[in-house]
């Protein structure tokens, strides 16, 4: 391979002046070769402000699961409880990524899988009381996850494949989400992507009933999404929620079976009252055909 010259930015500088700049530095300003330039002075506020981002250290995954264990206390089955903790880690990685920033389509997305996941507990006071610990473990608001979600959904459900991606010629509350949203991933602002996010995505399609494969190309197109990373990350979610499905339907026989064990078990402990009376009735009669008087 030929080798490369190097080059020397110095040599004309030289053959002009074989005098070096100094740097002097003075108080507030500097001189460089003779020209003079002020350093901005750092203000209290600044300086504070800097010591506090450098000091920041977000909290460890263990701390994370000791709030949620900490809000909700009561035990939780195993099916259930597994995907939770691993879905509360992953979550906790993108809660504090530096570049997170919430939003109600990752609230959407978040919660459909949650849904999807508690769908069948026992029961829904508990289901309820789990979500707010969750979302309280990674200190986020609970009740905005659910009204954001609640406003997509009733949004969605009024759109049409077509308006569901025009959300940048129009007005309203959720048109302006969407394309905050755009922005940020054009670099005017913090995005970070996420498997919620996809979740999310997927969502709106479903309830707008835009279940053509082009329609998450166009709408992943008109949020500046790359439709590759969604595509993942939904084959991902159809996977877990077949194997959740199959989890459960497992769980659900070993119930039904230990409900019947249980019952015979219970009926072995119980007295039997045909036996009991058919017994009484024999005592009855032996002890008549004993008795003197006959």
């Amino acid at each position: 391979m030929a080798s490369i010259p190097s080059v020397s930015f110095a040599s004309p500088c030289r053959q002009a002046t074989e005098r070096r700049p100094t740097l002097a530095v003075t108080g507030a300003s500097f001189a460089l070769g003779g020209f003079r330039a002020g350093v901005p002075r750092l203000s209290s506020r600044m300086v504070v402000r800097c010591v506090a981002a450098a000091s920041y250290v977000p909290p460890t995954i263990s701390e994370t699961k000791f709030n949620f264990l900490k809000s909700y206390k009561r035990p939780i089955p195993s099916i259930y409880n597994t995907v939770l903790q691993e879905l509360l880690v992953q979550q906790h990685l993108m809660r504090y990524k530096r570049t997170y920033r919430y939003d109600a389509v990752f609230a959407l997305g978040f919660v459909t899988v949650y849904e999807q996941l508690m769908e069948g507990y026992p029961d829904s006071e508990d289901r309820d009381a789990i979500f707010n610990a969750y979302i309280q473990a990674l200190k986020e608001d609970p009740d905005q996850y659910r009204s954001d979600a609640r406003k997509l959904e009733e949004w969605a459900r009024a759109q049409t494949d077509a308006s569901l991606v025009e959300f940048s010629s129009r007005e309203g509350e959720i048109e302006g989400t969407l394309k905050d949203i755009s922005e940020r991933v054009e670099g005017k602002g913090s995005f970070s992507y996420s498997r919620f996010f996809a979740i999310g995505l997927f969502r709106l399609l479903e309830l707008a009933n835009a279940t053509e494969p082009a329609a998450l190309e166009k709408l992943c197109a008109a949020l500046k999404i790359n439709k590759r990373s969604v595509d993942r990350d939904l084959d991902v979610y159809r996977n877990i929620l077949s194997k959740l499905v199959q989890a459960k339907e497992l769980l659900k026989e070993y119930v039904d079976r230990a409900g019947v064990y249980q019952l015979i078990d219970e009926g072995l402990k119980q007295p039997c009252y045909l036996c009991h009376s058919l017994d009484n009735a024999t005592t009855k009669k032996e002890s008549t055909q004993l008795s003197p008087h006959q």
